[in-house]
Parts: C-alpha cells; sequence; structure tokens
C-alpha cells in the first residue's frame, strides 16, 4: 500500500510539472470602426415646470420629443422639499399631500407618445389650494427600457438609483418650462 502511494504521489508530481506547447501569438485583427460616444445610452430624461390651473383641468400634457418604444417606461419625480444645505428631495409619483382641505395627490399617466401630470385626491375644488400646491411645480422624466428595470440590480426605483445607474447628470436633462 505504500509503494502505491508513493508511485502515485510520483506520478502527480511528474504530470503537473509538464508543460504544453506554448500556442499562437495571439495578435489582434485589424482594429474595428470608432464606436458611439458615450453619454445617454438607454435613459432620456426630462425636466418640465408646471403650474395647475382650472384652465387646464389642473393636467398637464407633454410629448416626450424623441423616440419612445414599446418597452420603455417613464418614471416621473416631484420636487418634493429641499433640505437645509438647498439639495432638491425627489419623490416618485404618486406622491400624497394631506392638507385641511383633503387629500391632494399628484399622479401621472403615460402612452408611447406622451405622458401626462395631473392632481387627483378628494379635494373638491383645486382652485381654492394654496399656489405653493399648483404653482410651478417641479417634475422630471426618466425613460428607461423595462428590460432594465427587470433585469438591473437597483435598491429601488428612486431617483437617486436611477440616475446613478444611467450616469444621468444635471446637464442631461431636457429643460421645458411650460408655465409660460
Amino acid at each position: 500500500m505504500k509503494k502505491l502511494l508513493f508511485i502515485a504521489s510520483v506520478l502527480f508530481v511528474g504530470f503537473s510539472s509538464c508543460t504544453g506547447p506554448a500556442g499562437y501569438d495571439g495578435l489582434d485583427g485589424a482594429p474595428g470602426p470608432a464606436g458611439q460616444d458615450g453619454g445617454l445610452v438607454y435613459a432620456s430624461a426630462i425636466e418640465l415646470i408646471v403650474d395647475f390651473t382650472p384652465a387646464n383641468d389642473f393636467t398637464h400634457v407633454e410629448a416626450y420629443g424623441f423616440d419612445v418604444y414599446p418597452a420603455d417606461v417613464p418614471l416621473v419625480y416631484i420636487k418634493w422639499e429641499e433640505d437645509t444645505e438647498g439639495t432638491f428631495i425627489w419623490r416618485p409619483l404618486n406622491q400624497t399631500a394631506y392638507l385641511d382641505q383633503g387629500i391632494l395627490t399628484y399622479e401621472y399617466d403615460f402612452t408611447q407618445g406622451d405622458f401626462s401630470v395631473f392632481l387627483g385626491g378628494n379635494i373638491a375644488d383645486f382652485s381654492t389650494l394654496d399656489g405653493a400646491y399648483l404653482n410651478d411645480q417641479l417634475f422630471r422624466v426618466v425613460v428607461v427600457p423595462a428590460e432594465f428595470l427587470e433585469t438591473a440590480r437597483l435598491k429601488s426605483k428612486s431617483y437617486e438609483d436611477i440616475t446613478a445607474a444611467f450616469g444621468i447628470e444635471e446637464k442631461d436633462f431636457i429643460k421645458r418650462d411650460v408655465t409660460l
């Protein structure tokens, strides 16, 4: 048994010290064409300021202004407040505010051609609300491919996680002021 173990050990050491041929040199072929510059490849982003008025039925409809495919999903965020350092706090829609007059919700819906943001809730007359709830409401819309949302390892669909996942920066937002 000891002799068999000795022979097996010698064979193991002998085979493990063997090397094979070096192989081909591995030189690459000719370089391919230059690729597309980086930036927003997968997501598009819009920023808009909206006034909710009786004239627009407390609703704003906006065309994207770029191609949106059937599998794309717009995620809409509202600037809810600012912290003490002036940093905007973004919340995903639908958002609810509990007021003396009742419940106010900021909501949205979308199609492949446009999206809308509108007021909802149980308030009988939105025009009785303080202007802070109606005027100069800042929204950001990020249109992302649905398959990305299904496969990405996102902590959440928060504004910070989505913009970080796509590398979206302040300069990437298409700014629209629709209050004019």
